[in-house]
């Protein structure tokens, strides 16, 4: 047997946009990230940038992004500096019910979701493989410094712009976990393997979760 489905709760600099991505290409299932409020906002009638503002990057689900930054870049977003609006147009509960429904479609035909707080919404399916993407701060802010782009990044040298990126991000995806499910995404329990791509190489972590999911 192997497993149709795979969640991966990545923290910032962790590497689950390069990890996520080879995966779903190893197993032949679609990779579902930034679809899931593209197919939300589709289903509510409202923009997609109204739809991230209560996704896993906002801290709370409502008109916040990066721990109530109005303004921040996000790696995570192409690099593009995204403004979220401060209003929501749905109730976050309701914006909840309709990204769960989805990550439920998606887990039906299988694939490899990134984030959306998938872990918990899919706790006890026996068909999924639940995955973990982390390490140590100071790593993540060095990996994460080297790969941004613009003047004065990718040097490996973290500046503070990249901090504040990076501790915002935690802060708002563990907060939307929290808020919504009364789980903490870095609690180990929650996962059946937790991988510190800090230390592996991006290739070697797709080799494990591969290998994991198809014994399952």
């Amino acid at each position: 047997m192997s497993a149709r489905v795979v969640t991966i709760s990545a923290t910032f600099g962790a590497g689950g946009a390069v990890v996520g991505p080879a995966v779903a290409g190893r197993l032949g299932l679609p990779f579902v990230d930034r679809a899931i409020p593209e197919r939300v906002a589709g289903e509510i009638g409202c923009t997609l940038e109204e739809a991230l503002a209560h996704d896993g990057r906002a801290e709370s689900g409502i008109g916040r992004i990066l721990a109530g930054a109005a303004r921040l870049p996000n790696v995570a977003m192409g690099g593009i500096d995204v403004y979220l609006p401060d209003r929501a147009i749905v109730p976050p509960e309701e914006f909840v019910e309709h990204t769960e429904r989805v990550i439920h479609r998606t887990a039906e035909s299988g694939g490899v979701l990134l984030g959306r707080a998938a872990v918990v919404v899919l706790a006890g399916r026996p068909d999924v493989l639940h995955v973990r993407l982390d390490g140590p701060r100071a790593r993540r802010l060095e990996l994460a410094a080297a790969e941004m782009p613009g003047p004065g990044q990718g040097s490996g040298a973290p500046g503070r712009d990249v901090e504040r990126m990076l501790d915002g991000n935690d802060r708002a995806r563990t907060a939307y976990v929290k808020h919504f499910y009364g789980a903490d995404p870095a609690d180990p329990r929650l996962y059946h393997l937790v991988i510190d791509t800090t230390r592996l190489p991006a290739s070697t972590a797709v080799d494990l979760i591969v290998t994991a999911a198809r014994a399952c």
